[in-house]
């Protein structure tokens, strides 16, 4: 699932930033990185930027840049056996 399938006020997991160019290397040196918790805070009347809480603070990033981050929500884990 990407960034982008995140409801608004709801909170995701990362799990991979894909990509090898600028914009991916630079949202990494932010602080979007495999294993980080993101929550989408409100997206722009036609859905482009988008704007999601990370590592203490607020950050803007365009649709096409969201679609390359791999997130797992909290409800998509795999339930736990009980024995």
């Amino acid at each position: 699932m990407n960034l982008t399938n995140i409801p608004i006020g709801e909170s995701a997991k990362v799990t991979a930033v894909n990509g090898n160019n600028q914009v991916t290397k630079r949202l990494m040196e932010m602080g979007v990185v495999p294993g980080v918790s993101v929550r989408m805070i409100k997206s722009a009347p036609f859905g482009d930027p988008l704007e999601v809480f990370v590592r203490g603070y607020h950050l803007a990033m365009r649709k096409s840049e969201a679609d390359q981050i791999e997130v797992q929500s909290p409800e998509s884990k795999l339930p736990t056996l009980k024995p």
